[in-house]
C-alpha cells in the first residue's frame, strides 16, 4: 500500500469515517460474489468485504466504497447489456475497456457473461484498487487475465483526445493489450465502452472533454458502443446531494442535453445513436430517498 496523501474527487465535500451497517448485499449480487470467491457462508462473505473496503478506503475515500456502491453489480442492469454480450461473443477480437474500473466488479461480470478475458481492459487512476480486486475475488493476474492501465483520464499521456475513428479503419490490427501502458493505442479499437458513476465527478467542460477522448478510442464498427449511468437532472445543472453523510455538488445532464452532446458535439450529428432515460432510483434500503440516474448509450451507426 502507497503512504501518499489518498486523492480527493472535486465534486465530493465530505468524507465520512466508514459505517458497517451500510452494508447490504442483494441476493443477487451475494450469488456473484459467492460463485467467484468461493466463500459460501454469508458472515464470512461479509467480513471479506469489510476488510477490504477498508482497505480501499485509505487508498480512496470516495463514497462509492465508502456506501457500499462497489459490491453492487452496476453493467448487467443497463439497458443495452445484452448489445455487450452478443459484441463479446460474435465479434472478431473485441475490446472491452472499463473506464474508472476501481476493483474490476463490471470486468469479471461482462467476462462470466462471455467476454473474452484477454480482450478486458480496465483503467483507473488508482492501481492499488484494482490490485485489492483481487483480493476482493480471491483472484491472481494469471486465474484473471483482463489487462489494466492505470492513470489519469485527464492526463493526454494516458488519454489524449483523439477525432472519433473513420469507417475506412475497421479491421485494422489492435495493439499488443498485454504491455499497454497508456490508452492512445486503442484509439479507433475498442468495441465496448462501460463508464458508470464516473463523469458526474467532473465539471461540464470536463465530461465534455472526456466525452471527445473516449469517442476516439471507439471502433467506427456499426454497433460498438459507450455506455453507462450517473447521476441525472430534468434540467442540466449543478446539484447539491447529501446521502448518508456524504455530501456533493456534482454537474448533472438532462437526457436531452446528454443526448445532444454525443450527437452532434462528440460525434458528427447522426453518425451514432444515443439513448438517454433518466429514472428515479431508491437511494437506500428502508427509506422514501429517490435518486436520479441517467442510463445511456451510445452507438456507432
Amino acid at each position: 500500500m502507497t503512504n501518499r496523501e489518498p486523492p480527493r474527487i472535486e465534486v465530493q465535500r465530505t468524507f465520512p469515517l466508514l459505517d458497517q451497517s451500510l452494508y447490504n448485499l442483494h441476493p443477487e449480487d451475494a450469488t456473484f460474489y459467492k460463485e467467484l470467491t468461493g466463500i459460501e457462508d454469508d458472515e464470512a462473505l461479509k467480513q471479506h468485504i469489510l476488510d477490504v473496503q477498508a482497505e480501499a478506503y485509505k487508498v480512496a475515500p470516495y463514497a462509492f466504497i465508502y456506501l457500499f456502491l462497489f459490491i453492487r453489480r452496476r453493467l448487467s442492469v443497463l439497458p443495452a447489456y445484452q448489445q455487450v454480450v452478443r459484441i463479446g461473443r460474435e465479434r472478431k477480437n473485441p475490446i472491452f475497456l472499463d473506464v474508472g474500473c476501481g476493483f474490476g466488479n463490471d470486468i469479471r461480470e461482462v467476462i462470466l457473461d462471455g467476454f473474452p478475458a484477454a480482450r478486458a481492459i480496465g483503467t483507473d487512476l488508482r492501481q492499488e484498487l484494482w490490485d485489492l480486486g483481487h483480493e476482493l475475488f480471491k483472484s491472481t493476474p494469471e486465474t484473471f487475465p483482463a489487462h489494466f492501465v492505470g492513470g489519469d483520464a485527464f492526463n493526454p499521456e494516458i488519454l489524449a483526445v483523439a477525432p472519433p475513428a473513420s469507417k475506412e479503419t475497421v479491421g485494422v490490427p489492435t495493439p499488443n493489450l498485454s504491455n499497454l501502458t497508456s490508452l492512445n493505442p486503442l484509439r479507433g479499437c475498442v468495441s465496448v465502452i462501460h463508464t458508470t458513476s464516473f463523469f458526474h465527478l467532473f465539471k461540464e467542460d470536463k465530461q465534455l472533454h472526456l466525452a471527445r477522448a473516449l469517442a476516439g478510442l471507439l471502433s467506427a464498427e456499426p454497433g460498438s458502443i459507450i455506455l453507462g449511468a450517473h447521476t441525472g437532472a430534468q434540467e442540466k445543472g449543478v446539484m447539491n446531494q447529501v446521502y448518508r453523510g456524504v455530501e456533493a455538488d456534482m454537474f448533472a445532464h438532462s437526457a436531452e442535453s446528454w443526448t445532444a452532446m454525443w450527437d452532434g458535439e462528440v460525434f458528427e450529428k447522426g453518425t451514432v445513436k444515443v439513448d438517454a432515460q433518466l429514472k428515479e432510483v431508491s437511494a437506500g434500503e428502508g427509506g422514501d430517498e429517490r435518486y436520479p440516474l441517467l442510463y445511456w448509450s451510445v452507438t456507432r451507426l
